[in-house]
């Protein structure tokens, strides 16, 4: 068991159903990128830290497409919409059928909310061995429309929303962040006797407290730092939050050993791994899925997105890393150089001005500047296969599918589309062919037939 797993069985339930009408965005709130993946990312990441039995998403505004996004961030996921949508307590009502027969705590986490840790998550479910209903809250010199959190020493009382409180509870500055941590059957009873008797008829999450102090049930209030409880409702709030995540990040990376000349010029993804000792050079970008190892170099104004990096390798200045793109120990992607789908092996060097995709090229290989690995016909992809030791020529275009062995070599300029075997030397030139006096007796019609067109 992971330092942050629950001492009981948990599941998640992440609400995820609202329009987010303050975003004024077609897109559904949960899917509006943060650090290079969609909120939700990172509400359901801080999550699965605690090794959940069953994550349950409740959808509603642009179900369909949060649902997909949801299958490919975690496809154990399960998915229950929620319409209509009368309010936090019914949204996780819906989750009732989806944690059937499960016996252990529910931890209610919100996808708008981005920045709660997996720490924090672990302490709720550290209370939750002693009382019934664990809120997170956060005291803020500004409570403005937050909810109140009505506390009796530990003991959690009731939570009264802004716009139903009496100036006395106004007076309040704990305040409920939405997370609740209960065990299942609790949740589920208490949530059957709510009521939307209240200014926005809905029916409130916040319920639950109250209606456990009058069971005789205890509840209770953990609370954390006020930046962790950010939610994001406009682009104004999310922009705030791209910059409040980046520092934190660029902050990380630093104490944790990596080298970085300007590092408000770099930009990280929520899941950007980046070893000791590696140098990250001034506007680099990292998007989601990047890993690179210990003592590797970025160099600047490169961009790099679901690709791995091995020690030791040199990316860049000015390149660019796309999905499935593997650099192996001590290799080198140039200037203006795009890798896709390829394994770059070890001390391999394309150090100029190429694209190679759907490609494997052996250790030690050199290519040459301009080398197009011709990978698509308009329908398929095809792979180019070089072998070790291989020197690739200068504009060379390679038409897949087709092997480089090893040790070959391939003339500048060169059109392969055969397979070159080991240790053999492809021209796929056509005879170049001289025309005496042709260039300047050409140049002297065009400009004459350009005159003519003026007059």
């Amino acid at each position: 068991m992971s330092e942050t797993a629950s001492p009981r069985p948990v599941a998640l339930i992440v609400l995820a159903a609202g329009q987010g009408t303050r975003m004024n965005s077609d897109l559904p709130k949960p899917l509006h990128k943060l650090g290079g993946m969609p909120l939700i990312a990172h509400a359901l990441f801080a999550g699965a830290a605690l090794e959940p039995a069953r994550i349950v998403v409740i959808t509603g505004h642009g179900a369909a497409a949060v649902e997909a996004a949801v299958d490919d961030l975690m496809p154990f996921a399960i998915c229950v919409r929620q319409d209509p949508q009368l309010g936090t307590g019914h949204a996780v009502l819906q989750a009732a059928g989806a944690l059937a027969g499960f016996e252990g705590d529910v931890l209610v986490m919100y996808a708008d909310t981005p920045f709660v840790r997996a720490e924090t998550l672990a302490a709720m479910q550290a209370a939750r061995t002693t009382h019934d209903i664990v809120v997170l809250g956060f005291d803020t010199a500004d409570p403005d429309r937050y909810g109140r959190l009505i506390l009796n020493g530990d003991s959690l009382e009731r939570i009264v929303e802004a716009k139903d409180a009496t100036s006395e509870e106004l007076a309040v500055t704990t305040c409920n962040s939405g997370l609740l941590a209960a065990d299942a059957q609790v949740l589920m009873r208490l949530l059957a006797r709510v009521t939307n008797d209240n200014a926005a008829g809905e029916y409130y999450l916040t319920d639950l407290p109250g209606l456990a102090t009058a069971e005789g049930l205890s509840a209770t209030a953990i609370l954390c730092p006020e930046r962790e409880t950010l939610g994001i409702n406009s682009r104004a709030e999310l922009a705030a939050a791209e910059t409040a995540f980046q520092s934190a990040r660029r902050a990380e990376m630093i104490e944790t050993g990596v080298a970085m000349q300007a590092p408000d010029t770099v930009i990280f993804a929520l899941d950007t791994w980046v070893g000791r000792d590696a140098e990250v050079d001034p506007h680099v970008v990292f998007g989601p899925g990047v890993t690179v190892e210990s003592g590797a170099h970025i160099r600047a104004f490169s961009h790099l997105e679901g690709c791995h990096v091995s020690a030791g390798a040199v990316i860049g200045p000015y390149a660019r890393l796309r999905p499935g793109a593997e650099i192996g120990n001590d290799a080198r992607i140039g200037n203006f150089v795009e890798v896709k789908e390829a394994l770059i092996g070890e001390g391999a060097k394309v150090n100029h001005l190429s694209y190679i995709g759907d490609a494997e090229i052996g250790e030690g290989t050199n290519v040459g500047a301009g080398t197009i690995t011709c990978n698509y016909d308009g329908v398929m992809k095809h792979r180019t296969t070089i072998g070790r030791h291989a020197f690739i020529g200068s504009d060379t275009m390679l038409v897949a599918p087709v092997t480089v062995g090893d040790r070959a070599m391939t003339a500048s300029g060169s059109v392969i589309t055969e397979n070159v075997p080991d240790g053999a030397l492809a021209l796929g030139r056509a005879k170049q062919v001289n025309k005496p006096g042709l260039a300047v007796r050409l140049m002297e019609r065009l400009r004459a037939i350009k005159v003519s067109r003026k007059g």
